[in-house]
């Protein structure tokens, strides 16, 4: 039988999972199993890399089980995983310690005190990216002043899918985007003296794994490897980019020569606009977001991300969740997620201001404060659950326009991702406060979708990424509905009192911050 099938990996934050494509981008299989890491009311949330790596290997043999012809299809494989974060490994490719994620909130002060330094506006401007407390950059400077033992273990820092690629192919390696947002410069995709330097790390550079591009580069799966997880030994394995930059492509956030946004509506929220990476323009006075480049030449993406998406719905079902325990009714998530159309339309938009910054790790985009609380504005007696539902949703569309607005003009059309984006009252919501017309991407899994797509470029399957584009993304996307003009007006109307009332907050975040840091 031909090999026809390419695996992408996607480890995030919530599942990991591996998924069968056809070559022409057809989903035929996946396997997933629950991701599981560890928080402490200081800040911390940490990953086992060691169970990381045996999650994902079980993914892999689930999937030759679904497909027992699987390892004589095989064509080749691709891993991509949530970003940021610091993994850490010693001399001998063994874990030193768990690994920091992205929600790992303690650098955060420190974070603030570099970006206060004379030299960041510089490290900003060759970057594209605003410093905060979930990049490896931060971490590793914090893990060298506070954690010095464990620190001068290491031997080389990765992120997530780094650590995945080596368990599966024996190599230390990088992609170019996750490289450059945290230590380079998105022009010339390499690392920079300049912003390691800024860093503190000049000493640790050699910490930093070598930058490989998985649309040009791929490893073979090692033996050992090829025995634990049932595939060939020597099948091409592709580093991909990082998983936002892979939902984008996967998703289509990547469209050459339109418009065009994508918002990922996921755990946390990316709202991305891809472009030439000579036509990125930034912003040195706010320091806010992120460049990546994206697996095609000379392009890049420009994106906000606010820490919370999903998170906010999930917090407003939980409460209904705790109240109907209490009366001894058990509720799953998808049934309370199935009543969210429902309590959507039992309340009357735009009555409720909500701040979506529910994750303890506080908010990066398009402003960076750790200290970022959630709040409710415009409370009363009259409000019930159904406003909350809606306030929450509402908070999140608010949000995309706010990260949006901060990398210039709303697109005309935006994608959305990510499983909330199947709903109706969403994609309305959204449409709405953005002004701009919505359309879903069908592509189940985005993420690891765009990770193959890598894999199928490397391997000559296709000539280039934007051949690959036309099987794989565009017949998957559905018709751009337009937003109502009504609701648009009532976000119009709604938006400058949702800016303010957050600016007015921000000094009552940051003395809650404190009170919570001294009685801790």
């Amino acid at each position: 039988m031909s090999r026809d099938i390419i695996i992408g990996i996607d480890a995030g934050t919530s599942v990991i999972k591996s998924v069968a494509f056809t070559l022409a981008g057809e989903q035929i299989d996946m396997a997933s199993v629950p991701n599981s890491y560890m928080t402490d009311p200081g800040g911390a949330a940490t990953q086992s890399l060691a169970r990381t790596w045996q999650d994902c290997a079980t993914t892999l043999k689930a999937l030759g089980e679904k497909l027992p012809d699987l390892a004589t299809r095989v064509c080749a494989i691709a891993v991509t995983g949530q970003g940021d974060g610091t993994w850490l490994i010693d001399g001998q490719n063994d874990p030193v310690g768990d690994g920091w994620l992205w929600l790992d909130a303690r650098a955060g002060t420190l974070a603030s005190a570099f970006r206060k330094r004379d030299g960041d506006a510089q490290r900003f401007v060759i970057t594209g990216t605003g410093l905060n407390a979930c990049q490896q950059g931060v971490q590793l400077a914090y893990m060298k002043a506070h954690m010095p033992e464990q620190f001068a273990r290491a031997d080389c820092a990765f992120h997530c899918k780094d650590w995945l690629y080596l368990n599966l192919t024996g190599e230390r390696a990088t992609d170019p985007s996750e490289a450059c947002f945290t230590f380079g410069d998105f022009r010339t995709r390499q690392y920079s003296d300049e912003v390691i330097a800024f860093l503190g790390l000049e000493r640790e550079r050699a910490m930093l794994a070598p930058i490989c591009d998985g649309t040009v580069t791929t490893h073979g799966l090692s033996d050992v490897a090829a025995q634990q997880v049932g595939l060939p030994q020597g099948t091409p394995v592709t580093l991909g980019f990082v998983d936002v930059v892979c939902t984008a492509l996967g998703g289509g956030g990547y469209l050459p020569g339109e418009d065009t946004g994508c918002t990922v509506v996921g755990t946390t929220g990316m709202h991305i606009r891809c472009k030439p990476a000579a036509n990125i323009q930034l912003n040195p006075e706010e320091r806010t977001g992120y460049v990546m480049v994206m697996p095609a030449p000379g392009q890049a993406a420009n994106m906000q991300t606010n820490m919370a998406g999903t998170l906010n719905i999930d917090w407003v079902l939980g409460l209904a969740r705790d109240v109907l325990a209490i009366s001894g009714v058990e509720a799953t998530q998808a049934e309370l997620i199935s009543h969210i159309e429902r309590w959507m339309t039992d309340s009357p938009p735009g009555s409720l201001i909500y701040h979506p910054h529910i994750s303890e790790a506080g908010e990066r985009g398009p402003f960076i404060d750790h200290t970022a609380r959630s709040s409710f504005i415009g409370l009363s007696t009259s409000h019930g659950f159904a406003d909350l539902v809606r306030g929450a949703v509402e908070g999140l569309a608010m949000a995309s326009r706010d990260c949006y607005l901060a990398m210039g003009p709303v697109p005309r059309n935006v994608t959305l991702t990510g499983g909330a984006a199947r709903s109706d009252t969403l994609r309305g919501t959204m449409a709405g406060a953005l002004g701009a017309s919505v359309r879903q991407s069908t592509r189940g899994e985005a993420g690891a979708a765009g990770a193959a797509m890598m894999a199928a470029v490397a391997n000559g399957v296709y000539a280039d990424m934007t051949a690959c584009l036309q099987d794989w993304v565009t017949p998957l996307l559905t018709e751009l509905e337009a937003p109502d003009a009504a609701l648009t007006q009532l976000y119009d109307d709604l938006y400058p009192d949702y800016v303010a009332s957050r600016d007015a907050l921000r000094p009552t975040w940051q003395s809650l911050a404190e009170r919570r840091r001294t009685t801790s």
